[in-house]
C-alpha cells in the first residue's frame, strides 16, 4: 500500500481561548481528491493552511510526501505543493503570464523554459496562450479563476490545496470549472484537497468528504457511506442538503409550469 500524499496526527491549533483544531488527524492518500466540509468556523481552512505551513500546528505532526513539514522554510513547502485561494489573489500589476511565471522565477528557472511552462498551462486550462500578455483585470471571473489554478500547478507539484475555489463565480462557470479541475486531476495523477461550503458540489466533484465540526473531525468517507452509517445530525444534515436542493427545484418548477 502506498504512502500518504498527507498525513497529519492530532494537529492541534489555538486562536487565544479558541481551538480552531482540537485532535485533528487525517490521512490523504496518492491520486485521491478530498473535500473539507462543514459549518462556518469549523476549521477547514486552518486544517487546510496546516499542511503547507500557512498556519503552523501547536501540536501534532504533519508528513508530506513522507518528510515532516516541522522545521522545513515554508517557502519551500509552498513551492511543493500548489495553493488556489478563494479570491484567487493574481498580482495586479502582472500580466498573466507573469503571475503564473511566478513560482517558478523564484526557482530559477531561465526564461525560455517559463515561457515554455506558461504556454503549456493557459493550454491544460483551456485558455488561449494570448491571454498571456494580459493584466487580471481583462479577464472574466471564471478566466482569471482558471490563471489561479495554473499558477498553482507551475511548478508542476503533486498536490493541490484549494480554499473555495470557484466560490465566487456564476453556477454555470463553477460547474464547468469544476469539471474541468476534476478531469485536470486525473490527467496530471493529482492529489487535491478542497474546502467548500457547497455540499452539491463536494459529491460531485470528490472521492471522499471529510466533515470538521468545533475543530474536530466527526465523519469521514464518500458520501453514500456517511449518508448510510453516519448518526449524527449535523452530518445527515450536510450530507441530505443537495437531495432536499433538489426536490424544491423540481417542485417548483412544476409550478411553474
Amino acid at each position: 500500500m502506498p504512502s500518504p500524499a498527507i498525513e497529519l496526527v492530532d494537529i492541534e491549533k489555538r486562536y487565544g481561548a479558541h481551538a480552531a483544531l482540537d485532535g485533528v488527524s487525517l490521512s490523504v492518500g496518492p491520486g485521491e481528491f478530498v473535500a473539507l466540509v462543514g459549518a462556518s468556523g469549523s476549521g477547514k481552512t486552518t486544517l487546510l493552511k496546516t499542511i503547507n505551513g500557512l498556519a503552523w500546528p501547536d501540536a501534532g505532526t504533519v508528513r508530506v510526501t513522507g518528510d515532516l513539514t516541522a522545521g522545513r522554510a515554508p517557502h519551500e513547502l509552498r513551492r511543493r505543493i500548489g495553493y488556489v485561494f478563494q479570491e484567487i489573489g493574481l498580482f495586479p500589476h502582472l500580466t498573466v503570464g507573469e503571475n503564473i511565471a511566478i513560482t517558478p522565477k523564484l526557482l530559477g528557472w531561465d526564461r525560455a523554459r517559463m515561457a515554455a511552462r506558461v504556454d503549456e498551462l493557459l493550454d491544460l486550462v483551456a485558455l488561449p496562450r494570448e491571454v498571456a500578455a494580459r493584466l487580471p483585470a481583462a479577464l472574466s471571473g471564471g478566466q482569471r479563476q482558471r490563471v489561479g489554478v495554473a499558477r498553482a500547478l507551475a511548478a508542476q507539484p503533486a498536490i493541490l490545496l484549494m480554499d473555495e475555489p470557484f466560490g465566487a463565480l456564476d453556477p454555470v462557470t463553477r460547474e464547468e470549472l469544476g469539471a474541468d479541475y476534476r478531469a485536470l486531476h486525473e490527467k496530471l495523477s493529482l492529489t487535491t484537497v478542497m474546502v467548500t461550503h457547497d455540499m452539491t458540489e463536494a459529491v460531485l466533484l470528490t472521492d471522499r468528504v471529510v466533515v470538521l465540526k468545533a475543530g474536530r473531525i466527526v465523519a469521514d468517507g464518500t458520501p453514500g457511506h456517511l449518508l448510510a452509517t453516519s448518526r449524527d445530525p449535523d452530518v445527515l444534515a450536510l450530507l441530505e442538503a443537495p437531495r432536499r436542493q433538489a426536490e424544491r427545484l423540481r417542485a417548483r418548477l412544476e409550478t411553474a409550469s
